[in-house]
């Protein structure tokens, strides 16, 4: 009788779940990573917009920084979305969709900046995470700083002749 309730143990430990339990399961998920990763992120992108606005920081980094935002077709006050998302993809994200509600940056200067935003995202949080944690040899760490940054700015020139081939400017 002990054998019979042992292997009766073993095959409800093996029963797999229900979809429904699944769906539950991953939404429980995607609410918490929504609500510890992308929510702080997008709270952050708002206050720094608000912040350099306020303070006039972002007229003065647009005025500075113009020139080298022009190559990508972008006005400086871009950089900023740059700027948030070396602290979360969804904060650039987030920053470079403030920018365009307020009328800053066009749609296709947006989509010229979203693929740079999640190129270089988190570059920070990663570079931590993983090349801090892990031990890397310091003698890398600038080439890992800096490999990200170059794809971003690969990517925006790529973004911009894609529209401009495709007749949009």
């Amino acid at each position: 009788m002990a054998e019979k309730s042992a292997e009766t143990s073993l095959d409800l430990q093996n029963i797999k779940p229900s979809l429904v339990e699944e769906f539950v399961a991953g939404a429980k998920k995607g609410f918490y990573v929504g609500v510890e990763l992308v929510a702080p992120a997008m709270v952050l992108a708002y206050v720094l917009v608000q912040f350099l606005d306020i303070t006039g920081l972002m007229t003065y980094i647009g005025k500075l920084l113009g020139p080298v935002m022009a190559i990508f077709g972008l006005p400086g006050e871009a950089i900023v979305a740059l700027i948030a998302a070396f602290f979360a993809k969804a904060a650039g994200a987030a920053t470079a969709a403030t920018l365009y509600s307020r009328g800053v940056i066009t749609a296709t200067q947006a989509t010229i900046l979203f693929p740079a935003c999640v190129t270089m995202g988190t570059l920070i949080g990663h570079f931590v995470r993983i090349v801090i944690v892990s031990n890397v040899n310091k003698k890398w760490h600038s080439i890992l700083l800096c490999v990200p940054l170059i794809d971003a700015v690969v990517v925006m020139f790529m973004t911009r002749i894609v529209l401009m081939v495709m007749g949009i400017n």
